[in-house]
């Protein structure tokens, strides 16, 4: 029997609000799709970290969950999947074949998957793992008419032939290199003389390169949702990267600013036209589903260009979501739901994207431990609201749930991952604020209230060096967890 087509944004909500085959996102914490289980039946998240003291009624943490030598995000994703305790939480949450979701995961995850008789709702890990490279992201740009940062693609063994392949591409010597796999400023590399090159060439040598021009920019990200009808793109966000308050990472990413004044309206349209070329040649490519699309404004003479593709559920997409449910009635991660769940539907997609260009300012930062040391928390901010005074000073003021229920801009949500009797090191991610308003000045500055809110976040935690090292020691220079 043929299902019958949903006609329009009500019959679509009202779909998921009776949804009664089991979704689950697993991942390390539940940051990147936290709301979600508002407007879908059965939606629930499996982690590691247990950011809610079990009062999370969407939430499961298995009880057992001890240190592990994780490598990857992949890892902890294929940790929680072979866990009994998660196994029998999946078989017994629903009606019909489980559909698990992830932000990163490899074909181990595939083949356990299979094997507990779930589906994945994500594009293939092979399509993914292609996508995901730099230097297929600068081919597939091209095909669609995108361009790029000024940028010629090859390898170097030295300083010397670094600089005469940017000689050759007219890129100057203040250069931005790029290997082809790696988040968060993690795998670029500034390149302004040799000094730089005998810092970075272990990193360097051998990789196929992105070699750019080191222009002056404003970056930024919009998720969008390649679907059978088209793409779908969300709010602009601007990127807020390499504060070493909040990050070690030079370049790195440690949160994002949402505010519609940021870049006037013809700079948006156009970001949102790229964004649509971009994901209609990924539809080509086989890929459908959400995707992050990073981009460079320059300065100087407002080009904007394609940084690089995330072809995944990203960190752009909790903001992305609060803003095109909380103002647009429906979060975009719905229609990448029915683009995996075999679901038949017709929408107006000009007014659904309409409905998303008028929103409100928010921000989120990513906290880092950024000093150079291990040490065993004897304490850890919960999570929940809090309220800071006009001296800095701050108060937990309620437990909640719900990031959006944070009411004015000296409230912010703070989400825990770390917590008491947990070792952290240099890069560990501690938590996440969610906040009204703008975190960074129109100059990529942090604002003071940024400062304020990290320095206070960061001001409960408290620590001791470990008696002894953990037998399994997190590797958080290597582990993504957003």
């Amino acid at each position: 029997m043929k299902k019958p087509k949903l006609r329009g944004l009500s019959e679509i909500l009202t779909y998921f609000r009776k949804n009664e085959a089991p979704i689950f996102f697993v991942s390390p914490t539940s940051f990147n799709l936290l709301g979600v289980e508002k407007f879908v039946n059965r939606f629930y998240h499996i982690n590691y970290f247990d950011s809610f003291e079990n009062s999370h009624p969407r939430v499961f943490v298995p009880n057992e969950v001890g240190d592990r030598d994780f490598q990857s995000m992949e890892d902890v994703c294929n940790y929680l999947l072979s866990h009994k305790e998660v196994i029998d939480r999946i078989r017994k949450s629903g009606k019909g074949k489980p559909n698990l979701l992830f932000v990163m995961f490899d074909e181990e995850t595939e083949k356990l998957a299979s094997e507990i008789g779930a589906n994945i709702a994500l594009p293939s890990a092979a399509l993914r793992n292609r996508l995901d490279s730099k230097i297929e992201t600068t081919r597939v740009a091209n095909e669609a008419g995108i361009a790029s940062a000024p940028n010629v693609i090859g390898e170097a063994s030295s300083f010397e032939e670094l600089m005469k392949k940017a000689k050759e591409g007219n890129l100057g010597d203040q250069l931005v290199v790029q290997t082809p796999y790696g988040d968060s400023g993690r795998t670029t590399f500034f390149i302004n003389g040799k000094n730089d090159w005998d810092k970075h060439k272990k990193d360097i040598v051998g990789e196929q390169l992105k070699i750019m021009r080191n222009i002056k920019h404003m970056p930024g990200t919009l998720e969008a949702c390649v679907t059978r009808n088209g793409t779908l793109v969300g709010p602009v966000q601007t990127d807020i990267t390499g504060f070493e308050e909040i990050t070690p990472y030079k370049g790195g990413w440690c949160g994002n600013d949402m505010d519609p004044r940021i870049f006037n309206m013809k700079t948006r349209r156009g970001l949102v036209k790229m964004a649509q070329k971009l994901g209609d040649q990924l539809y080509k490519e086989g890929y459908k589903g959400v995707f992050c699309m990073d981009f460079l404004i320059d300065i100087d003479d407002g080009t904007p260009y394609l940084g690089e593709i995330n072809p995944r559920i990203s960190g752009a997409s909790p903001l992305t979501n609060i803003i095109t449910a909380h103002y647009g009635g429906v979060p975009l991660f719905l229609f990448h739901l029915l683009e995996f769940l075999d679901v038949d539907y017709q929408v107006d997609m000009r007014k659904i994207q309409n409905r998303w260009n008028e929103f409100d300012f928010w921000s989120q930062l990513i906290l880092k431990q950024t000093e150079d040391k291990i040490q065993l928390l004897t304490h850890a901010p919960r999570t929940g609201i809090y309220h800071m005074d006009k001296y800095g000073a701050i108060e937990f003021e309620r437990s909640d749930i719900d990031w959006t229920n944070v009411i004015d801009n000296d409230e912010a949500y703070y989400m825990r991952v770390y917590k008491e009797g947990d070792y952290t090191y240099k890069g560990a991610d501690l938590g996440i604020i969610v906040t009204r308003g703008r975190m960074q000045t129109e100059d990529r500055q942090l604002r003071e209230r940024a400062l304020a809110w990290t320095k206070a976040i960061k001001g409960e935690f408290h620590g001791i060096a470990p008696p002894k090292a953990p037998e399994f020691p997190p590797h958080p220079l290597k582990t993504k967890l957003f």
